[in-house]
């Protein structure tokens, strides 16, 4: 048996770059034009948390717990696990966080989200903003076809990075219960992108440690809030 110190990430990875693009390609073109919904949805959210409507949380939770659930199904399931056996316990995190956004979020009301103003909020609607709609583009920024983009909604690293940065900007500790998968996924993926070589790693990587920022921010300010 070879010394653990000679494996490297590449050794424990189950699939080819080209099998995993494609897997992601042949899932765009049977469920296309579901994609379209995901957009809307990403922008519906960005919509809810710039105004101050009653009930915001419930609704966001109750949307990112629909975005969630589908991608543990349609993706994780039903085409992910067709190259990778952990895919199934992975949607069965997937499905347990959708369990808690709409426990807590949805039926709890327990996601309730700082004000519209200040840097963090700005920081964190930007960002929700450029996932929604620039996440997509990275396949054709990385040479690969636009069938094989990933959209947020419907594929997971867009899904957890919108869900990070969105919840970032929840009140109290309860946005750590619901950050923990989200976040959880986000290391997960971009080891699995270092191990491909895929360029998309790094985004992903400060992706999630830019949307993690504001939590931080604003945990200070309500420590020295008396």
């Amino acid at each position: 048996m070879s010394e653990w110190w000679t494996y490297r990430l590449t050794s424990f990875l189950l699939f080819s770059p080209r099998t995993y693009y494609r897997t992601i390609e042949l899932y765009n073109l049977a469920i296309w034009p579901v994609q379209l919904g995901g957009v809307a949805l990403g922008i519906a959210i960005i919509a809810l948390l710039l105004m101050k409507r009653r009930h915001r949380g419930r609704i966001i939770a109750a949307l990112l717990a629909a975005c969630w659930l589908w991608t543990a199904w349609a993706f994780l399931c039903e085409r992910y696990a067709q190259i990778n056996w952990v895919a199934t316990w992975i949607a069965a995190a997937f499905a347990f966080e959708t369990l808690l956004l709409v426990a807590v979020g949805t039926v709890a009301g327990r996601v309730d989200f700082e004000r519209s103003d200040g840097g963090a909020f700005r920081i964190a609607i930007a960002l929700t903003a450029i996932v929604v709609v620039g996440y997509p583009a990275l396949a054709p920024l990385t040479g690969r076809a636009w069938t094989s983009a990933e959209v947020f909604g419907v594929t997971p690293d867009p899904t957890a990075l919108v869900s990070v940065a969105a919840l970032t900007l929840a009140r109290g500790r309860v946005r750590w219960l619901l950050l923990a998968i989200p976040l959880l996924w986000c290391a997960a993926t971009a080891l699995t992108l270092r191990a491909m070589r895929a360029p998309e790693c790094f985004v992903v990587i400060f992706a999630a440690l830019a949307a993690l920022a504001p939590a931080f921010t604003l945990s200070g300010r309500a420590r020295r809030t008396p």
